[in-house]
């Protein structure tokens, strides 16, 4: 699906199910050493951005919440994300706990169970665990990262169970799902389950790592728009309606990879760029089977 709304602008917004809106670029901090973060998220925020993305697994929530706190930027301008590293409902409470302490913030906006391991009664008591911490305050939306279209099947059962156990409205609200999505790894099929249901992508490893550079169609479309391949790629990202997470630790590819708003993509380029691969360069939980 190609977004066809207002002009993209790096202040552009997605609206989520829970009500709220999310930043539509946001930066990842995956990998970036915990006395590094601190820095590059003030650099990502100087360039623009307003969205974080980090999690417990990162162990950088602690300097990213810090510069989230330092900025003069108010608070609810600023959008930040952090994930669970295991499921169940203990493991989901106490991480909930941790992340808020480490981060230094009062509330986080994003929480997502990372990946779909432990089986499915751990799952449902994870998720059961974000959705008490969205009644509690402690979260504003919540969500799930690499999971398969059979694990967000699931997921809606274990929702509709947790409503005749809670009562009607409490089973929680899907707002977002996180995968690594490019042109070599676009899973429709998980893209077209989220798009059914109103259910943000967010797309990590957008820039492939830069496994890619020297591809042709991709320097083709770097050359014709005087950008670089990595600019084409978040390009690419936004305009398939998702929301991609670039990362860098230095000053210059931060802002370059925010500087993107000046040129579009046409719809047949956008086409163009997306192959038929299912070329993970990273981890991929979503293939795991449901005991798993």
């Amino acid at each position: 699906m190609l977004r066809k709304m207002a002009p993209l602008t790096i202040n552009s917004t997605l609206q989520l199910r829970s009500g709220y809106d999310i930043p539509q670029l946001g930066f990842g901090v995956w990998q970036i050493p915990s006395n590094e973060a601190q820095t590059a998220v003030t650099h990502a925020l100087a360039a623009g951005y307003r969205h974080i993305d980090s999690a417990a697994a990162y162990r950088n929530e602690s300097p990213c919440g810090h510069a989230l706190l330092a900025s003069p930027l108010p608070r609810a301008s600023l959008f930040f994300t952090s994930k669970i590293p295991n499921n169940s409902y203990a493991a989901a409470k106490s991480q909930i706990a941790r992340s808020l302490t480490a981060s230094g913030l009062s509330y986080i906006d994003l929480m997502l169970l990372h990946s779909p391991y432990g089986g499915s009664a751990a799952r449902k008591g994870a998720w059961l665990a974000l959705v008490e911490a969205v009644e509690e305050g402690k979260v504003r939306s919540i969500g799930v990262s690499n999971y398969g279209v059979h694990h967000l099947d699931e997921l809606e059962g274990h929702i509709k169970e947790l409503e005749a156990e809670r009562g009607v409205g409490r089973g929680g609200v899907l707002s977002v799902g996180q995968w690594e999505v490019h042109p070599w790894c676009a899973r429709g099929d998980v893209r077209e389950w989220c798009a059914k249901r109103g259910v943000v992508v967010e797309a990590y490893s957008p820039l492939v790592r830069g496994e890619r550079w020297g591809e042709r169609g991709l320097v083709r479309l770097a050359e014709k728009y005087s950008v670089s391949e990595a600019q084409v790629l978040v390009r690419w990202s936004l305009q398939r309606g998702l929301v991609p997470l670039p990362k860098s630790g230095g000053e210059g590819r931060i802002r370059e990879n925010a500087e993107v708003f000046g040129f579009e993509l046409t719809a047949e380029e956008v086409e163009g760029l997306e192959t038929g691969e299912h070329s993970p360069v990273c981890w991929d939980p979503a293939a795991s089977g449901l005991d798993n």
